[in-house]
């Protein structure tokens, strides 16, 4: 069994946590980088909710952003049907 990784966030609100890392990745096109993880939640549904964040590195200093942009999301779900295909 693969062990889980985790990464500590810090909130809006200045509190941290810790989440499972499931996934980061890039697009060469436009040089951005996101991540996905997940709190481990579920929906009304049973389903396991993810968010994904995009990744702003200045130094050392890492900063996960809201992915705001409509064309980004459309590209990010269509990377996310893709991997569950190939599952």
């Amino acid at each position: 069994m693969e062990e889980k990784k985790t990464i500590t966030i810090t909130n809006e609100n200045g509190t941290t946590e810790q989440v499972e890392h499931l996934l980061s990745f890039k697009f060469n096109d436009n040089n951005k980088e996101y991540v996905i993880y997940t709190k481990n939640e579920k929906d009304e549904n049973g389903n396991v909710t993810i968010y994904v964040s995009n990744v702003t590195r200045v130094g050392d200093e890492i900063t996960l952003n809201a992915v705001s942009d409509e064309t980004e999301w459309a590209r990010i779900k269509d990377l996310l049907r893709e991997l569950s295909k190939n599952e």
